[in-house]
């Protein structure tokens, strides 16, 4: 004979269970990651000779203010494997409401200090590298690259993400 507790726990397994495969259960609410790193360019081909505009924004998705941020951003593999490949950053600039400013970090291999942390919750920096390929470069292929970032919060918890790999940030040179 069941107890009367059982019946009732029976018949709520039952009734999660009828309500799951309909669709009726409660949606398990995915939180955005603290902080995004995102990428773009401002052009999908250049030629030798060419620039194109790598742009790289952060975004603070809580409700604490960034203190600071790491950031580095390396050729792939298959990139730094073409001898016939020339190119480098040749400006770094920060996105503010003023206008572009000149970058304040140390450039491409560290660009945590360039976003100009603190970065209030919701609000985003961007970053944009000039990446200039030399005019007498061999051009046949993808430049790609890949970056890594830390971030730290003011409610003390930190963030990380890397590597980051996204189809954006590979430039068909031909």
């Amino acid at each position: 004979m069941r107890s009367p507790l059982m019946r009732r726990l029976g018949l709520t397994a039952v009734l999660a269970f009828v309500l799951a495969v309909f669709g009726f259960a409660p949606a398990a609410s995915a939180d955005p990651a603290p902080a995004a790193l995102t990428f773009s360019t401002d052009s999908a081909t250049t030629t030798p000779g060419g620039t194109v505009n790598l742009s790289m924004t952060i975004t603070n998705n809580k409700t604490y203010d960034i203190w600071f941020v790491y950031q580095t951003i390396d050729p792939t593999w298959l990139t730094t494997q073409r001898p016939d490949l020339k190119y480098g950053f040749t400006g770094c600039s920060l996105a503010t409401t003023a206008g572009a400013t000149p970058c304040s970090g140390t450039g491409p291999s560290n660009l945590g200090g360039n976003y100009g942390a603190t970065i209030p919750p919701g609000q985003s920096r961007t970053v944009t590298l000039t990446l200039q390929v030399a005019a007498d470069s061999g051009c046949n292929g993808n430049i790609g690259f890949y970056s890594y970032f830390y971030a730290e919060f003011s409610d003390s918890s930190n963030t990380n993400g890397g590597p980051v790999y996204t189809p954006e940030t590979r430039v068909l040179c031909a």
